[in-house]
């Protein structure tokens, strides 16, 4: 960029360069489109998931959240990570909204809601999906 320039236009590149690398992530997302995890399967290219063949009905945000999730199993993830990558800044500090979300997702997938086996709660912390066993 040359100078001078304005900050609408600094702020327009840089909005193009995050699109970019978006869709250089998700170039590479869609070469390893299936996640499988135990009995639970996600197949990114096609937007479901499964688990032990049955296909379950996501809404857009608890999709979102097992994806985030799915991507980083192993991680701890901090309730503000997981807002900011899922809604943005502006839910920052809605922690009882994601803790909703995660109860509902959690009743989805798992067998038993009260001992989960895919997502662990870290309390005060976030949450982390766990790598389970076949």
């Amino acid at each position: 960029m040359t100078k001078p320039f304005s900050v609408e236009e600094l702020l327009a590149r840089l909005r193009v360069t995050q699109r970019r690398i978006f869709m250089m992530q998700s170039e590479t997302m869609s070469q390893s489109s299936v996640f499988k995890n135990g009995d639970l399967t996600i197949d990114y290219a096609a937007g479901c998931v499964y688990v032990k063949e049955k296909e379950l009905h996501l809404t857009p945000i608890e999709y979102k959240l097992l994806c985030l999730l799915s991507h980083n199993v192993g991680k701890v993830l901090t309730h503000t990570f997981i807002m900011q990558n899922i809604w943005g800044t502006s839910w920052e500090n809605d922690i009882a909204s994601l803790r909703v979300f995660m109860a509902t997702l959690r009743k989805k997938i798992e067998k038993e809601p009260n001992s989960p086996q895919y997502i662990q709660t870290h309390i005060g912390v976030g949450y982390r999906m766990l790598k389970v066993e076949e």
